[in-house]
């Protein structure tokens, strides 16, 4: 592999390389965008604010991207997602709205336990990737990428009058809530300081709402993007300012932007929808069959069930894997090649490594060549690099969860 040295050398670029859904978004500066209720807060802090998916947001602050990056991993960052549409889901018939829409069992989730589920259409395809929670307060918390806010809700909001015309009980509200996502290996042990729960008795995946640092009614989800412990916190926009200067005032936190928000869930082997997973991307395909609830294959009951589960069954055609590559740092749309030298495919996401001084990327590969340990050749400026097929993550995961 490329020597440590060179690989870090190449860490600033990540910056103006960031993935192409956030190059898109930056390229519609012009257009009005959205200000979550910490930008006056971004901005006293050092933010340096860009346009991502409508929303003008830190891409990072006073620290370079790689010390954000490597202070997560080590301590734990703070992150403001509010711009990620939050809505509520109601009524009687709440878990039959948002199980026509998703690959997932909804209905065996106990209260306060979510899970990452997928909106397909029916050719199978991912339209986004979301978190569903079933609260113990007699609604669903949803919680969907800020990129696909419109479609989303439309879809939401379509399926709600489609089954209240049909005299089924259920309603959507969206909610104006911020999100501050607190994450790292002390961010439970930051965040206990502030609130009276036991936080060992919240796991991975599930959620509960209590008063943090003297502001009542947030909801606490033991969940985040970037591989480590922590939890994202949503919570009344007035009140953003005030929880986010708690959390600040110890020095384990440190604020954090989009930069270090995308290596660190490409370590951990997340996906970026827009980039490695898509409405023609199944689920499958995207190396996310354990979305699919039991339940769910054997009722083939969501949409595109009859194209995703035959694939469950058979090879797929195409396959995402993890690369651990040579050379120079790989970025999305840069061809993965046989060793022959065959186009097989291409990177989706890419990034040097600030933890493994490693190259790694994701990208698609016929299923034949999707094996660990395969060898291929990433192509970067016209000239071939050898790549390998890893496993993923790339970095181990620090989920907290209960044994």
């Amino acid at each position: 592999m490329q020597r440590a040295g060179s690989v870090m050398s190449h860490l600033g670029s990540c910056l103006q390389a960031l993935p192409s859904a956030l190059r898109r978004s930056l390229s519609s500066a012009q257009d009005v965008l959205r200000r979550t209720p910490l930008y006056d807060f971004h901005l006293a802090h050092g933010g340096k604010m860009v346009a991502f998916a409508g929303w003008n947001l830190p891409v990072q602050y006073r620290d370079s991207h790689v010390d954000s990056h490597l202070h997560t991993r080590r301590h734990c960052s703070l992150f403001d997602v509010s711009h990620m549409l939050q809505t509520k889901i109601f009524g009687h018939d709440r878990v039959k709205l948002m199980e026509s829409l998703v690959v997932g069992d909804i209905a065996e989730l106990k209260p306060n336990q979510g899970t990452l589920s997928l909106f397909t259409n029916e050719a199978g395809g991912i339209l986004d990737d979301l978190i569903v929670t079933n609260t113990s307060e007699g609604h669903l918390y949803v919680v969907s990428n800020a990129g696909c806010w419109e479609k989303d809700l439309t879809l939401m909001q379509d399926k709600v009058r489609e089954l209240q015309n049909m005299g089924n009980d259920v309603g959507l509200e969206v909610m104006d809530n911020a999100l501050l996502a607190l994450q790292g290996p002390t961010a439970a042990q930051v965040l206990q300081a502030g609130v009276a729960d036991d936080l060992r008795k919240l796991p991975f995946m599930t959620s509960a709402v209590m008063e943090v640092f003297g502001v009542s009614g947030c909801r606490v989800t033991r969940c985040g993007y970037t591989g480590e412990d922590g939890v994202e916190i949503s919570v009344l926009a007035a009140e953003a300012v005030r929880l986010a200067t708690a959390l600040l005032e110890n020095p384990e936190v440190k604020l954090a932007g989009l930069a270090a928000r995308d290596s660190l869930r490409l370590e951990a082997g997340l996906c970026l929808y827009g980039n490695d997973i898509d409405e023609h991307t199944t689920p499958v395909e995207g190396s996310l069959s354990w979305t699919l609830g039991k339940r769910r294959r054997a009722a083939m009951d969501f949409p595109g069930a009859s194209v995703i589960v035959p694939q469950l069954k058979g090879k797929v055609q195409r396959r995402r894997v993890g690369l651990m590559c040579e050379g120079a740092p790989v970025r999305a749309h840069n061809p993965i090649l046989s060793t022959e030298g065959t186009v097989l495919g291409a990177v989706t996401s890419g990034c040097p490594s600030p933890c493994l001084k490693k190259n790694v990327a994701m990208g698609y590969v016929p299923y034949e060549y999707s094996r660990p340990g395969t060898l291929l050749l990433v192509e970067v400026r016209r000239k071939q690099q050898m790549a390998m097929v890893s496993k993923m993550p790339f970095v181990p995961t620090n989920y907290y969860i209960l044994k």
